[in-house]
């Protein structure tokens, strides 16, 4: 692509980034995490307590970005067929295909940890083949496809482990955290719960066949072989068994962890106005890459130790082109 189209998205990543500043305050990192993950057509993840914005941060976007979206509230008693739909009959129709919220460009799936793996798995076909199984036939979603789930980290009773296979699919773990004092100050006059969403009026940048073509310039970004095999390094590192850290990990990243630090260092490149990777963009997105494709043991957990301080020790360890 030409400079000039470059330049051109990271305008546009910049004024995405201050439209959603009308309503949110503060998660730029989240944000930005967001984006990315759109441009490299992934799914992501997010780990936070309850009240920090997340149902806000990707209706917002969706609104933004131009596409429609719907919310699935994960409880234990959820049905599969309730996120993909089903076949139904009456007798003055006959049979016909209700279809389910999954059906939408973004998909928010609300504390998917509150539902039992079998409801979770019936995410997975959706988020990898971009398309659900109903009734022995197969349906194509909506293009982009873009699944944000959320899980509450603090609560362990009623609540599931995701299957690992799910969660490789996750594109980004992104963590939110809470605001700073002045955001959270700013909190308090510009919240959603004394103002109606409509207020904010908030425009629409992209659309679905914008979209589409930003993810189709993010491949093209060029990343030479010696940035190859810089990550490649980085995740054979999480499978090694010579470095001070891999006595905490039982399982390292998979070949899919070194695709999707392949596609999103791309996406970074692009999000900031260049034709090209850099070591600098791919230690951007390695840790929302790794961190949850990395499973500890529990002498990890007795000493405290987390997938991202594993993975900046990895950093440490292998050296940049």
């Amino acid at each position: 692509m030409e400079k000039s189209s470059e330049l051109s998205v990271q305008k546009m990543v910049k004024e995405i980034e201050d439209e959603m500043s009308r309503v949110v305050v503060g998660q730029k990192a989240i944000i930005r995490g967001i984006i990315r993950a759109v441009i490299c057509n992934g799914h992501v993840l997010v780990e936070g307590v309850p009240g920090v914005a997340k149902t806000l941060i990707v209706k917002s976007m969706a609104k933004i970005l131009g596409c429609d979206m719907k919310r699935i509230q994960f409880t234990v008693d959820l049905l599969p067929t309730d996120i993909t739909g089903i076949m139904s009959y009456t007798p003055q129709k006959g049979f016909e295909m209700i279809k389910g919220p999954v059906f939408t460009n973004f998909v928010l799936a609300d504390e998917i940890n509150r539902s039992p793996p079998k409801t979770q798995s019936a995410l997975l076909e959706a988020m990898q083949e971009g398309s659900v199984t109903i009734s022995r036939k197969t349906y194509s979603l909506p293009s982009p496809f873009f699944v944000m789930a959320t899980e509450n980290p603090v609560e362990v009773s009623g609540v599931y482990n995701l299957p690992e296979a799910q969660i490789d699919r996750f594109l980004f773990k992104l963590l939110i955290s809470y605001p700073e004092d002045l955001e959270e100050q700013k909190v308090l006059s510009q919240n959603i719960t004394i103002h109606e969403f409509e207020d904010y009026q908030i425009k629409s940048i992209l659309n679905p066949s914008k979209i589409l073509a930003l993810q189709e310039a993010a491949r093209e970004v060029f990343a030479s072989k010696t940035i190859e095999e810089y990550i490649v390094k980085i995740v054979r590192q999480t499978r090694s068994k010579d470095f001070e850290y891999s006595k905490y990990i039982s399982y390292g990243a998979s070949p899919r962890a070194s695709i999707a630090l392949y596609i999103a260092s791309k996406a970074e490149a692009l999000m900031n106005g260049r034709t090209f990777v850099t070591p600098k963009d791919v230690n951007m997105v390695v840790y929302p890459v790794l961190r949850h494709r990395i499973i500890l043991n529990y002498e990890a957990e007795a000493e405290k130790i987390t997938t991202d301080k594993v993975i900046k020790h990895i950093l440490g360890k292998v050296s940049a082109p």
